[in-house]
């Protein structure tokens, strides 16, 4: 059976890929807004007052880290 080049589902009949454009790009910009957030808390917690280009630095990282890992996780999508 054929499969579908965007959600890797089955195609059939009636197929419908779940989630629109919207919803894919809610769920990454939560995604990397998510690992800013938890980038930012390691750094207070490891530093009392970081400068700037660190925090800026660390949210980043977490950031494209998050991404990353939920890139591996959940497939194609």
């Amino acid at each position: 059976m054929a499969t579908c080049p965007k959600c890797m589902g089955f195609l059939t009949e009636n197929h419908k890929c779940p989630g629109g454009v919207w919803a894919r790009v809610s769920k990454a910009l939560l995604t990397v807004v998510i690992g800013g957030g938890i980038g930012t808390m390691l750094v207070y917690a490891l530093e009392e007052a970081p400068a700037g280009a660190l925090v800026l630095a660390g949210a980043a990282l977490g950031a494209v880290l998050a991404n990353a890992i939920r890139q591996a996780v959940g497939g194609k999508t």
